[in-house]
């Protein structure tokens, strides 16, 4: 019985999406990744506690780590709980991470993590994206599109 409790409490699909990226950077490439988790993580995630506000990547050698993203402690865990805020690998090709090391070199230019998704394996994938930064006047052209469309479809009805 306390197993039926616990798969109603899991969601089969997991989609946290970084609704303020959009708004602070406009999207040069995407690339899906997966992420290396230590224990309880994976639980935490099920349970959509997950924050990828603040959260960036950056280069440790050869290695992209993904920094500020928090997960949640999960509830039931024990003191073997991880640390939410730690900083975790991201998995991708060699082929992908010289082309993300060589792009993110340039002025201006950041790696963000936009979604973090459950794949259809059940592993915990994360899309990042290289982004440069919005300036204050296409943040306002951004505004004023939506308004456009959005005045649109009320018409249509």
């Amino acid at each position: 019985m306390a197993k039926g409790k616990e798969k109603d409490r899991l969601q089969k699909t997991v989609n946290i999406v970084n609704r303020r990226a959009s708004y602070e950077y406009s999207f040069i490439v995407k690339y899906t990744a997966g992420i290396m988790l230590k224990g309880t993580e994976i639980k935490s995630i099920r349970e959509g506690n997950v924050n990828l506000t603040d959260g960036y990547c950056t280069f440790h050698g050869l290695e992209l780590v993904l920094h500020q993203v928090t997960i949640a402690k999960y509830t039931e865990g024990t003191h073997y709980n991880h640390e939410p805020t730690r900083d975790r690998k991201l998995l991708l090709n060699k082929r992908e991470l010289k082309q993300l090391k060589e792009k993110a070199q340039e002025q201006g230019v950041t790696i963000i993590p936009l979604r973090l998704f459950i794949s259809e394996r059940g592993f915990a994938k994360v899309e990042i994206a290289l982004a440069k930064g919005k300036k204050l006047y296409d943040k306002r052209d951004d505004i004023k599109e939506r308004d456009i469309k959005r005045e649109m479809a009320r018409e249509r009805f």
